[in-house]
């Protein structure tokens, strides 16, 4: 087993407590899916939302979908004239048996553009 970080964002539409939620539950679920991931497997996640998302915290859907011991944090990015709006960021720092060449990065909707090398 091999400690690794795996990287993801999600763009909301609006500034919105229901989407934040929403969005970054979607956003967790897929993480854990497409890399193969339980919940223990799960060492800390790192939340960032950006400057124009002061809805809700981003961790609470993470906790709402089962991260009840898992260190969660939040912060907010570095508000950058140009970077993409509305957009929830997480780094997770995981336990797995994937090498890192095979770690599922997971950017959503339109944040897909932040990483068009790695976006799935």
């Amino acid at each position: 087993m091999a400690v690794r970080a795996i990287r993801g964002a999600v763009q909301v539409d609006a500034d919105e407590r229901e989407q934040i939620l929403e969005a970054t539950a979607e956003l967790v679920s897929e993480v854990m899916r497409r890399n193969g991931l339980e919940t223990d497997d799960v060492i800390s996640v790192l939340f960032t939302a950006t400057p124009d998302l002061t809805s809700e915290f981003p961790a609470l859907a993470a906790r709402r979908t089962g991260f009840v011991d898992v260190p969660l944090m939040c912060a907010t990015e570095i508000d950058v004239p140009h970077a993409l709006p509305r957009v929830v960021r997480l780094m997770a720092h995981v336990v797995t048996d994937l090498p890192r060449s095979e770690v599922q990065h997971v950017y959503l909707r339109g944040a897909q553009a932040l990483r068009l090398d790695i976006a799935q």
